[in-house]
């Protein structure tokens, strides 16, 4: 049997779900959709949603915006932008192990960078029925997409360029994407708040790749994490994270505070008792547990999000 059906069997059988998907679609559709890792998208889509809620409130019509402008915003930057970005990256990776938000993943289907790209570019091309700052943010990100992963470029694999990229993609551009659906300028709370998520992302990273690094040493991929070390990775997301909540605090008396502001300390806290016992028993722990931190720092990310939002669009 070939390392490839073994896998497909292996992602056959990992779950009922799984299981119901493949009987249902044919072939190896449902590889397809397990690729385009929906495990992320609510993820992604709450962090989008942030800065529209940022920009028009809980009541967007107020504001001269809408619910069916947010639904189709998200649309283009989850179902398109995102989802197509992560498949492409499965799409020339080719990876055997857990990968972030897929577990037991598929060999990739034979057309799965042309599946990628055309989704991508039919997001591009129907974005220009919004706000020219969110088609523009959407062509950065497509641009940058393509050199993330695509080879003679892929700059995922390019120690402190994947870092950078993702930083700023789903750091910053994600939440800006979700205000520029408004056409609402930017002020400078917002951009504060809005920068904030760039050293926090910053801190995110480094942990996302701590669980795969033999994966990505034997592949010969040159990322942060292997290129800085286990420690180094850690107190740069430390690091990363009191930057992150500076700028939050620095918002909070520029713009709009509400009076649940003590909320950006709650989820800074919840961020510290993430990391703290992380670094003091990091040479200790297994693929397996740095991966359940990474979802860890992922649920403070959450709890950061709603801090943000309920201290300044409430």
């Amino acid at each position: 049997m070939t390392d490839d059906v073994q896998r497909l069997r292996r992602a056959r059988e990992h779950s009922a779900l799984r299981r119901a998907g493949y009987r249902i679609l044919p072939g190896e559709m449902f590889s397809y959709i397990l690729h385009l890792r929906p495990r992320e998208w609510p993820i992604m889509a709450a962090h989008t949603a942030l800065g529209f809620f940022l920009a028009a409130g809980f009541r967007p019509h107020q504001s001269g915006s809408s619910w069916d402008a947010l639904a189709w915003g998200l649309l283009l930057w989850v179902g398109c932008l995102n989802a197509g970005t992560l498949a492409l990256n499965s799409a020339f990776d080719d990876d055997d192990d857990d990968i972030g938000y897929l577990n037991a993943p598929p060999p990739p289907p034979p057309y799965l960078a042309h599946v990628s790209v055309a989704l991508l570019a039919a997001g591009l091309a129907l974005s220009l029925t919004l706000p020219a700052a969110f088609t523009a943010v959407y062509a950065l990100c497509f641009a940058i997409s393509i050199l993330y992963s695509v080879p003679p470029f892929r700059f995922k694999a390019v120690a402190g360029m994947d870092w950078i990229i993702n930083m700023f993609g789903f750091g910053t551009f994600t939440p800006f994407a979700g205000w520029a659906i408004t056409g609402r300028p930017l002020e400078l709370w917002a951009a504060l708040v809005l920068i904030a998520f760039c050293p926090l992302f910053a801190a995110l990273y480094p942990l996302t790749q701590l669980y795969q690094m033999h994966e990505d040493r034997s592949r010969g991929d040159r990322t942060l994490a292997l290129a800085i070390g286990l420690r180094a990775s850690l107190l740069v997301a430390i690091a990363g994270t009191l930057i992150a909540f500076l700028f939050f605090a620095a918002a909070a008396l520029a713009g709009p505070a509400s009076r649940f502001w003590p909320l950006i300390a709650v989820a800074f806290t919840a961020w510290m008792a993430a990391l703290l016992p992380w670094y003091r028993h990091r040479e200790h722990r297994s693929p397996a547990e740095h991966q359940r931190g990474m979802y860890h720092a992922l649920k403070a990310w959450a709890l950061t999000d709603a801090a943000v939002l309920l201290t300044f669009a409430v």
